[in-house]
């Protein structure tokens, strides 16, 4: 049987997973994905091993709340791959999704659909939309509320809680328990430098701090306001560390070093990456997904954009540094036994498995 997945842009973040997922199934996996935009500066160093790739032609349209995509040669990679299930974006801004939908039920095959939830669009109500799916995969209990509201099945919504990290495999890194050694506690942000991250409200929080409670900050990533960011650094706080991106083995020093993790915008996978190097973390609420991984032995969900409860909660968490010990540990304990790279693939293969029961003659005689 083979699986066809659609993707938008293949990140480098999602590589592991799909290859995970392919080996699911003898490695009988096509990713359809295409270029970002210039200023998305997505990383795409990562190739796939296990599954194979088309690359797609996509037409992008507009920006911001009118983005649209248009999957040029997404009915090509259909004929030519002739998948036996179909996994699409949930998302109504990619315009060909219900016609590659339309082709496979044409031929009685199950389309999944994969998303936050019903989110913003534009042409389709929700509800229609989401007929064009057998089954939908969604990050959070949140998204998966959505979709209830919007009307689809219940038991044909599964939670596969977003992760970018494997289950760790080595223990937790050994910090100081009672203290910082000496040196300023760690504070660390790794994602992309956008404005919706709000990384200007970090560098604030933290120069907000009393001098002798200020943590070292150090920014991993690029992106388009990294120019601002590092003036506005310079001019409040002209000791934050700007790494750049950092990959590999580099990326996960750096991990080891911090003390304490912190998404200031929306959203961002580095959190679950985070919490398997055994840092607690702080994150704004934003598309769900971070309610899932923050619970209150491990971590502290903000409001977003306000800046006095994010200097808030960093002076209190930096001061104790016991208490951040034993929050970093309830990360990795989270990350190991309930979120993780192993979990998410597991919830894809129920999905995909649960559509192909509906339909026995897929797994009978393969594609038509």
């Amino acid at each position: 049987m083979r699986i066809g997945l659609v993707q938008r842009v293949l990140a480098g973040y999602r590589v592991p997973f799909l290859d995970m997922l392919a080996a699911e199934f003898d490695g009988q996996l096509s990713v359809y994905a295409g270029d970002p935009r210039p200023d998305e500066m997505i990383d795409q160093s990562q190739q796939l091993k296990t599954a194979s790739f088309w690359h797609a032609e996509d037409l992008h349209l507009f920006s911001g709340k009118f983005y649209l995509c248009l999957q040029t040669d997404l009915l090509k990679w259909l004929k030519t791959w002739d998948p036996g299930v179909l996994i699409l974006e949930g998302n109504r801004r990619y315009l060909l999704s219900p016609l590659a939908s339309g082709w496979m039920r044409r031929r009685k095959r199950p389309v999944i659909g994969w998303g936050l939830g019903t989110g913003s669009g534009v042409g389709i109500p929700s509800a229609r939309f989401l007929k064009n799916f057998d089954a939908l995969i969604t990050y959070s209990n949140s998204g998966a509320a959505a979709y209830r509201d919007a009307g689809f099945p219940q038991d044909r919504i599964f939670i596969a809680k977003n992760a970018v990290a494997p289950k760790p495999t080595v223990p937790m890194p050994n910090r100081f328990a009672n203290g910082y050694d000496g040196k300023q506690p760690v504070v660390l942000y790794v994602g992309r430098l956008q404005e919706r991250k709000r990384i200007d409200l970090l560098v604030r929080a933290c120069a907000a701090l009393p001098p002798e409670e200020r943590p070292a900050l150090w920014i991993v990533g690029d992106g388009p306001v990294r120019a601002k960011l590092e003036m506005l650094a310079g001019e409040i706080l002209p000791e934050t560390v700007f790494r750049g991106a950092l990959y590999g083995e580099a990326l996960a020093e750096v991990f080891r070093l911090a003390d304490l993790f912190v998404l200031p915008g929306t959203g961002g996978l580095a959190l679950q990456q985070a919490m398997s190097f055994g840092l607690p973390v702080v994150a704004a609420e934003a598309d769900g997904t971070q309610a899932d991984l923050i619970r209150e032995e491990n971590g502290v969900l903000i409001q977003a954009g306000d800046l006095s409860d994010l200097s808030a909660t960093l002076r209190r968490l930096l001061v104790d540094p016991v208490r951040l010990r034993r929050m970093g540990a309830a990360s990795y304990r989270i990350v190991s036994e309930e979120i993780n790279l192993e979990a998410m693939t597991a919830k894809f293969c129920e999905a995909i498995r649960s559509v192909t029961f509906r339909n026995p003659d897929l797994e009978k005689d393969g594609p038509a």
